[in-house]
């Protein structure tokens, strides 16, 4: 039984870091996106109609909060959540959120956030490609990824204890 409200009282300091912590740290303008790592790990736990309702509404949230474009980060996010919700097995839950096989689900879901919001919300029409595609979308997903690895290894060593 998943509690519902875990997922939302996890949300608040993490919107809070991802919006004033995260910027400190921000290598050459990129950011990871902390808000996926949380949820990638509850659509993995919840299912993919969890895990949209969950990404619309964090993103929905985090749009509001961030100053960016209004249903840019929801969108992104839902969509991402519906992707990863395929991965999402009731026999594999443990293997999915304490192996590797996270990352890669994170690596994934990222790549699909960062392109469809730097696509959504770019009103550059100058902007090549190429920049999207590699700054606003790979680089930004591997970041994102790293910061899994923290949460990878956290939750191997709980497995192990």
């Amino acid at each position: 039984m998943i509690n519902y409200l875990k997922p939302i009282l996890i949300f608040i300091p993490i919107l809070i870091i991802q919006l004033v912590v995260i910027p400190l740290i921000s290598v050459y303008e990129i950011v990871p996106q902390l808000i996926l790592l949380l949820l990638v790990y509850y659509t993995l736990i919840g299912g993919q109609i969890y895990g949209m309702i969950l990404g619309f509404i964090f993103g929905l949230f985090f749009d509001l909060f961030s100053n960016g474009v209004l249903g840019a980060s929801a969108l992104a996010m839902t969509i991402s959540m519906f992707i990863v919700g395929y991965f999402y097995s009731e026999n594999r839950i443990t293997e999915n959120i304490s192996t590797y096989l996270f990352l890669f689900y994170l690596f994934i879901s990222s790549v699909i956030y960062f392109l469809i919001y730097s696509e959504v919300g770019n009103f550059n029409p100058d902007t090549k490609l190429r920049v999207i595609l590699f700054e606003g979308t790979f680089l930004p997903a591997v970041y994102t990824t790293l910061f899994g690895i923290l949460l990878v290894v956290f939750q191997s060593k709980r497995k192990f204890e």
